[in-house]
């Protein structure tokens, strides 16, 4: 193929710009691998992440605009690939770097316990690996481990020579938790130093493999562990889960006001259990008070990811080990953690093309 023609293929694609990110996608170089002969093209477009959540609209787009402005192009083949790129740069600078080979490091966190931050937190990581990402999850919920429950797992995690261990695997997804390492009716007792050591062996003696994304799930609160994951890691950013009522959304400002301090931006919010659909009737039942979690995203000037139903069928799959992205992936529960998941992901390319953007937080203070 002449470089001539590869030269205007990419002018034309010029105008074609990535939904999410506002930019061409040939200045970000996802045209790849241009390809023409005696009327028949093809080509690549390397998305920013698998989880992209315009994919269809970018191909459409590319098909439209080759169709309009390069008549002897007499058939098209676009062939839509993914590879997830790295942090502009990390959000806390003065961390260490314990994972090199992770490139992105999602800590999920709420003001108070109860509504439902573990569950987010797995079922985030899940669909992120279904949507074609290479996910992990690491629960740093010290004092009350509920994922080994949640993924089924039973076993302890096996040793790698004196000092590190392997990570269990559920569901294809490699995970590790405390809960793996001490006895089921085990009370967690620990101050603040211990707290901090555990965290850094999870980062650094524990085998991980390469992984696009690895979602940590914090304990509840603004605590010792949520800070010296801050200063251990570069992490990507933080979700923040809330329930829709007045005194959750008071407690998740003050989580955001904690990342905002440690310079780790936040991603976007989570409204979970957010109302109930009888299925009887069909009619919404919004137990907890509604639409406050977006509304609050909204003040704050961060990313509103979505709300998930209250369905019972979420924590009866928890408690059987099963989650409900894999016991039940056509319920509305399981599409809400898929678009949550595919909104997380196009915010962490932004962020990672641009470099984080923080929110109006100045007006945290009308909720509480």
């Amino acid at each position: 193929m002449s470089s001539a023609i590869e030269s205007r293929v990419l002018l034309v694609l010029e105008a074609v710009k990535d939904p999410d990110m506002g930019s061409s996608i040939v200045s970000m170089g996802m045209i790849k691998d241009i390809v023409f002969d005696g009327g028949a093209m093809s080509l690549t477009c390397e998305l920013t992440t698998p989880a992209c959540p315009v994919k269809a609209q970018i191909e459409k787009d590319i098909r439209d605009t080759i169709g309009a402005q390069m008549p002897e192009v007499t058939s098209l083949v676009v062939n839509m690939s993914a590879k997830v790129r790295g942090s502009h740069m990390p959000s806390n600078t003065d961390a260490v770097n314990l994972l090199p080979q992770i490139k992105h490091v999602i800590a999920v966190g709420a003001g108070k316990g109860g509504v439902g931050k573990s569950t987010c937190a797995l079922n985030l990581a899940l669909a992120l690996q279904k949507l074609g990402a290479k996910a992990a999850l690491l629960d740093c919920d010290l004092y009350g481990p509920s994922i080994p429950i949640m993924t089924g797992l039973k076993e302890k995690p096996k040793l790698a020579g004196e000092s590190k261990i392997y990570p269990m695997i559920a569901h294809g997804m490699e995970v590790m938790s405390m809960g793996l390492l001490v006895e089921f009716n085990q009370a967690m007792i620990w101050r603040g130093p211990i707290l901090d050591g555990i965290v850094v062996q999870f980062l650094r003696d524990v085998i991980w493999s390469a992984a696009d994304y690895l979602v940590i799930d914090l304990p509840p609160g603004t605590g010792d562990v949520a800070l010296s994951l801050a200063q251990t890691c570069p992490l990507t950013g933080a979700v923040l889960v809330t329930t829709p009522q007045r005194v959750a959304i008071a407690d998740v400002v003050r989580a955001r006001t904690m990342f905002k301090q440690v310079k780790v931006p936040v991603l976007g919010m989570i409204e979970n259990m957010s109302g109930y659909t009888d299925p009887a009737t069909g009619k919404r039942l919004d137990l907890f008070s509604k639409g406050g979690g977006e509304t609050a995203a909204e003040q704050m000037g961060i990313p509103f990811l979505g709300s998930i139903p209250l369905d019972p069928e979420i924590s009866l799959s928890g408690d059987c080990g099963v989650p409900i992205l894999i016991s039940h992936p056509d319920s509305e529960a399981s599409k809400a953690f898929m678009n949550a998941a595919a909104k997380l992901a196009a915010q962490i390319s932004i962020n990672a093309l641009t470099g984080p953007v923080e929110g109006a937080g100045d007006m945290a203070h009308s909720f509480i």
